[in-house]
């Protein structure tokens, strides 16, 4: 094994198994109230619009507080920032046991959106600051591990919670938020002492290891044209910026609107809440193999754009099938597709950023990437839940999903003319125009 390959290795072990960890709570708090709603809505009068509403809710606090989030990352490092992030999420997770009905149920969904926002961008940011591009693609697909894992665990765990029903006086939803943010309390003081801000903050790398990763993320900035603006903020007018975070919405829509619906779509397979927590965790198994299989084929074969193509394709079949069919054997299988689907898309994208922005712009960029494409995450739900409610199924719900994936593979051929083809037709250009923007 190269010297390079070790040290690539060394870093993975120390920062990457600890990110999963930290992100697969984040996940688990945000997914949770998808079974919490099998009951909850009947205790305190929430409907299937409402809750399509309050679901996304989160992703509108979301929105509104991540470039400023990002930004505040930047000034105060990444440990002490990560810090506050899970302090808040989780007192508000465990505040979302104490809703009284659909207002503070919009209310609590929005401030959770509100705390969190920043800690996935961040990631993807401090990803940028300790590996060079060729190792992002399996980096990335390791990391977002944690999504579908969070979806295995919230399944079982969320139908055993669910049946402490009438436990001092509280229903198992109540029991569910109240469990669920505990862990992101309790690693709030491992993020503050342990993680490190930056490569030159360790002592598990010596000086020439150091210097040899800044050299590399600089030959990066040169070959692929990146850009460092003077004012980080002006990123956010940066052409190429609004349309990666137009290209992420499709997966984002899709894997929300999906996600915090799956309990009440696998309910109606039939069984206990149990039976559905496990039911509903076998998707996210088929999302796990995506993750370990696509990643390292796009970094392989160095293509992204085709294995995107692929991938929507597949994503938009498995949502029509699921749709289509009325055997719950099928339904499931064709999930399983989609979940493969959308967990390996959202990997292979968020190489993208990391080419063409560094510093303070990355950090911009890909928060506002995040927070335009998060957009998805309100949309999703809240379309699912109204079609639902008009339609009296939600089968409705899939089909416009199927579509939404479709509207995706247009983007990809959009933005490969746009972005990649671009320059490399006209490589001197497109780094004159990454210089110019350096200095404004």
């Amino acid at each position: 094994m190269s010297q390079e390959l070790r040290l690539i290795r060394r870093i993975t072990l120390k920062l990457i198994p600890f990110l999963i960890l930290l992100y697969l709570i984040a996940y688990v708090d945000r997914s949770a109230v998808g079974f919490a709603k099998l009951h909850m809505g009947a205790d305190i009068g929430i409907g299937d619009a409402a809750y399509g509403l309050g679901a996304g809710l989160f992703f509108i606090g979301y929105f509104l507080m991540e470039i400023p989030s990002n930004l505040m990352l930047e000034r105060f490092g990444a440990r002490r920032w990560f810090a506050r992030i899970m302090l808040t999420w989780g007192a508000i997770t465990i505040g979302m046991a104490f809703v009284q009905g659909p207002h503070s149920f919009y209310v609590m969904r929005f401030l959770l959106g509100v705390a969190e926002a920043g800690f996935f961008p961040g990631v993807l940011y401090y990803i940028t600051q300790w590996f060079p591009v060729r190792h992002r693609g399996k980096i990335l697909g390791l990391f977002i591990l944690s999504q579908p894992i969070a979806m295995m665990i919230t399944g079982p765990v969320s139908g055993g919670l669910l049946g402490m029903e009438g436990v001092l006086g509280l229903h198992g939803w109540q029991w569910l938020f109240i469990v669920i943010g505990m862990p992101a309390l309790l690693l709030t003081w491992p993020v503050l002492r342990y993680l490190p801000d930056g490569p030159q903050q360790v002592n598990w790398m010596d000086q020439r290891e150091k210097d040899w990763l800044v050299g590399e993320l600089e030959k990066d900035l040169q070959a692929y044209g990146q850009t460092r603006h003077g004012n980080p903020l002006h990123a956010l007018k940066d052409k190429r910026v609004l349309l990666l975070a137009l290209f992420y919405l499709p997966v984002t829509l899709s894997i929300y609107g999906l996600g915090l619906w799956l309990p009440t779509l696998i309910k109606q397979f039939g069984g206990s809440d149990l039976t559905t927590g496990f039911v509903s965790s076998v998707p996210y198994i088929f999302g796990i193999l995506g993750l370990l299989i696509i990643p390292r084929s796009s970094d392989r074969l160095n293509d992204r754009y085709g294995h995107l193509a692929v991938l929507y394709v597949l994503g938009a079949i498995g949502l029509f099938a699921s749709a289509w069919s009325t055997i719950p054997v099928l339904q499931l299988a064709a999930l399983c597709l989609v979940a493969f689907s959308l967990f390996s898309c959202t990997a292979i994208f968020w190489t993208l950023p990391g080419r063409f922005f560094a510093g303070a712009s990355a950090a911009a960029g890909i928060a506002l990437i995040n927070s335009v494409g998060n957009l998805g995450g309100y949309l999703g739900p809240f379309a699912i839940g109204a079609l639902k409610e008009y339609t009296g199924n939600l089968a409705s719900g899939l089909y416009f999903l199927s579509g939404v994936m479709v509207f995706g593979l247009c983007l990809t051929w959009v933005v490969y003319h746009l972005l990649e083809r671009k320059y490399a037709l006209n490589p001197n250009e497109y780094a004159a125009s990454a210089r110019s923007a350096r200095h404004s």
